[in-house]
């Protein structure tokens, strides 16, 4: 034990301390956006001028649409590029831990279940083929050979027929 532990009270007073500093951060950066907001619609926005008759208004409105249309283009295309950069990110995440390999895998249960269960349980009532393979077969009959019944017939035939056959080839080897 190289390593000194620390107390819990000196624990909850460095957490304490760090989450007083994140709220003042997190309090100067909702500052600092505002700012950035006021500064932003202040170089961007024109004060309204009132002042004129119905079809100037009309004219304003106009123009006033054709600018949101065209914010809210832009809106949603950074939408979409937020959403497929989020999605590289994903992506690129399992591939890290894929390449690490420092996954568990879950423990499957095992289920015992016959063959027509599994097969009700994933088609629901569609289920009407049983699993009995061998009663769908068709029956083939077996052709018995003649030949094979007189060659297996006496096995003294078979013995005399090869001792001509071996006399055959001592004559020729002489």
């Amino acid at each position: 034990m190289s390593e000194k532990k620390m107390s819990s009270s000196r624990k909850h007073h460095l957490k304490s301390l760090m989450l007083q500093i994140a709220q003042e951060l997190i309090a100067e950066e909702e500052a600092q956006s505002l700012e950035d907001r006021k500064q932003y619609m202040s170089e961007n926005i024109t004060p309204l001028q009132l002042t004129g008759s119905i079809a100037e208004l009309q004219d304003l409105c106009k123009k006033m649409h054709q600018k949101i249309d065209v914010i809210d283009e832009e809106r949603y295309d950074l939408g979409s590029k937020v959403g497929k950069s989020d999605k590289e990110i994903e992506d690129l995440q399992i591939k890290v831990q894929d390449l690490k390999g420092k996954f568990k895998k879950p423990v499957l249960k095992k289920v015992c279940m016959s063959a027509d269960a599994m097969l009700q349980a994933l088609l629901g009532s569609k289920h009407k083929v049983s699993m009995d393979l061998r009663s769908n077969l068709k029956q083939v009959k077996k052709e018995v050979k003649e030949e094979d019944k007189e060659s297996v017939g006496d096995w003294r035939k078979n013995i005399e027929d090869k001792s001509d056959r071996k006399k055959m080839f001592e004559t020729a080897k002489e």
